[in-house]
């Protein structure tokens, strides 16, 4: 029976030192009723998510000491789905999570994974896989300890954090 792969609320939440997530896509499950809610202006049904889970969990994890970041890398001009990440970003910030933009065209030389991924601890990765449309794919998740493939994330992560401009400077 194969061993079911970890979530990664269930990942984070069991971070001890540190959880980066990097996002490479310019556009995922545009599906989301909160996606949408944002698209078509409603304002209450979109304001009403700011006080989701996730948001609960990073002012759990950030209160014990791990390090929550996130770095997407973006085309620009930016598309429609990263217009509405950037538009809700304040709310994941206000809550502990360290945010960073790279647009595309200075990632360029960077050795990156072919996949979104979560590094926990410098020790873990979880691969989130989609399909072309930006939903998640069959596939689901990948999850890895080997340390060549863990190497090559936090590598590409750390260069690309170095390069990344914080949330609170970034402009679209």
């Amino acid at each position: 029976m194969a061993t079911a792969v970890p979530s990664p609320v269930d990942l984070v939440r069991g971070a001890g030192r540190s959880a980066y997530h990097l996002e490479m896509r310019d556009g995922y499950m545009r599906s989301d009723p909160w996606f949408v809610a944002w698209r078509e202006g409603r304002a209450e049904d979109f304001q009403q998510r700011k006080a989701r889970p996730w948001l609960d969990l990073i002012r759990e994890v950030t209160a014990r000491g791990v390090e929550v970041r996130r770095l997407r890398i973006v085309s620009e001009p930016v598309s429609e789905y990263i217009r509405f990440e950037y538009d809700t970003t304040a709310s994941n910030v206000e809550a502990g999570e360290r945010i960073r933009w790279l647009p595309r065209r200075r990632a360029s030389d960077l050795a990156l994974p072919g996949n979104d991924c979560w590094i926990i601890d410098g020790e873990t990765v979880l691969f989130n896989h989609f399909t072309g449309e930006g939903e998640v794919s069959p596939e689901g998740k990948e999850l890895t300890t080997d340390p060549a493939v863990v190497k090559l994330c936090v590598t590409g992560f750390d260069s690309g954090w170095e390069r990344g401009i914080d949330h609170e400077e970034y402009r679209i």
